[in-house]
């Protein structure tokens, strides 16, 4: 068919010609384009044996196309019907193919496209999607969740090239009825192409519940190759998880991450203070109270500190002698700070060991929350001091765990876990290649 000079301006305004189309006419239909078109080039071969069929009739196909000028679009498609001229064949009469949608989709190829661009790149809730579309929620969620199967689960070259392995925990949806299913899951992390400054950390998969065996599980399902070229995997301080790796990967290094160990010692410094506080007041903090004042000056670095927050402290530490836990365990929670900080691993690796060795045992009496947290640090010390010599920790992770956060603002929560792990690996999964390629 040889377009006139208006159906060639459409074509051009429309971009149907890149789909395998020609407009033939439009209609306004309300707050939806309807635009008329026919298929550039048809096969009438069949299916079945590839012998050249008899026009038979035409139908009409209805898709959903991309938005013209802010307006959702309609493809009305006159395609032919053809009947198989070979008498033994069983296919007595067939439809031409459309190379811009599947037989049976309702959607073309580049509106699958246009809706995880949306997702992954603009960051976009379904619904808002849907609405510029002109279709229901369903068909976009369902849409995207079947297209970031094929990508993810569907690739056999999603895991290629992970070195560096980063395991978290995660809840996906806060519920306090009883009888709920666990709210929590467990998100592997590549970190590899942010070690080797290729690009940003992605998301591999979640699984539900947090346990030594769900992260056995899943390390057991990868093939042995997986396995094998796994060097570091980063991690919270649950054992459970340095159980499983243990078990299913002995040559890799446990990296337990800064952001684990220093919020350990913040934790144990906040209890040690609240314990004081019911301790001296014999309640819990109120404004006036000095200890409750000054609870988020105890977690500042002291590099961050400023000159009257710094003699607000030394004040405090030389008005009462109740205080001297607190101040001790402040101490060694600043030392914790000053070791990773150090611009040079090996020192920070020395001083990092000086205090798991000083707070290890034998510390007086009334240092209760700073003795936990020496029997913690000394249990984990080689997952501790590893950071130093690899490099790499769980901080990427903690990233990504707050992403998914984001996401579920912007989806106002979920119900479906299937449907949030794959609208987590659309959102931070680094899949914008893969879906360009649509």
């Amino acid at each position: 068919m040889q377009p006139t000079t208006g159906n060639l301006v459409a074509d051009t305004i429309c971009r149907t010609v890149e789909i395998g189309l020609t407009i033939t006419g439009a209609a306004d239909a309300g707050n939806i384009t309807v635009i008329d078109a026919t298929p550039v080039a048809v096969s009438n071969a069949c299916p079945e044996c590839s012998r050249p069929g008899k026009l038979r009739d035409h139908v009409l196909r209805r898709l959903v196309d991309l938005p013209v000028v802010g307006f959702p679009t309609r493809l009305h498609v006159r395609v032919p019907r053809f009947t198989c001229t070979n008498q033994p064949c069983p296919r007595k009469i067939f439809q031409a193919c459309l190379s811009c949608a599947d037989d049976g989709a309702k959607l073309t190829h580049r509106v699958t496209r246009w809706i995880m661009q949306r997702l992954a790149v603009d960051r976009m809730s379904v619904s808002a999607t849907a609405k510029v579309l002109g279709v229901g929620w369903e068909l976009v969620n369902q849409v995207a969740v079947d297209a970031c199967r094929q990508l993810v689960y569907d690739n056999p070259s999603h895991l290629d090239g992970v070195r560096i392995l980063g395991v978290d925990e995660h809840v996906w949806k806060h519920t306090r009825k009883p009888g709920q299913p666990s709210s929590l899951v467990t998100i592997l992390v590549d970190l590899t192409p942010l070690v080797d400054g290729r690009g940003p950390a992605r998301l591999l998969d979640i699984r539900p519940g947090r346990s030594a065996q769900v992260l056995r599980g899943w390390l057991q399902e990868r093939d042995p190759g997986f396995r094998k070229q796994e060097q570091v995997v980063t991690m919270d301080g649950f054992a459970g998880y340095a159980t499983a790796v243990d078990e299913v990967l002995p040559q890799a290094t446990k990296v337990m991450g800064p952001f684990h160990v220093v919020h350990l010692a913040a934790d144990k410094l906040t209890r040690c203070r609240q314990r004081l506080q019911r301790e001296t007041q014999g309640r819990r903090g109120r404004k006036d109270d000095p200890l409750y004042k000054h609870r988020r000056t105890l977690l500042t670095r002291r590099n961050y500190l400023t000159q009257r927050q710094k003699q607000r402290l030394e004040m405090l530490w030389a008005t009462d002698d109740d205080y001297v836990a607190l101040e001790v365990t402040w101490l060694f929670y600043q030392d914790m700070i000053a070791a990773y900080g150090h611009p040079k691993k090996s020192e920070g690796k020395k001083l990092m060991s000086r205090v798991i060795n000083s707070i290890r045992k034998g510390l007086p009496e009334g240092l209760t929350e700073l003795a936990q947290l020496g029997r913690t640090l000394w249990r984990r010390r080689e997952d501790i001091l590893a950071y130093f010599d690899v490099g790499a920790s769980n901080g990427p992770v903690e990233a990504i765990n707050g992403r998914l956060e984001h996401l579920r603002g912007i989806a106002l929560g979920f119900r479906n876990l299937d449907h949030y792990i794959l609208r987590s690996l659309i959102h931070s999964g680094q899949l914008q290649a893969r879906i360009n390629a649509l």
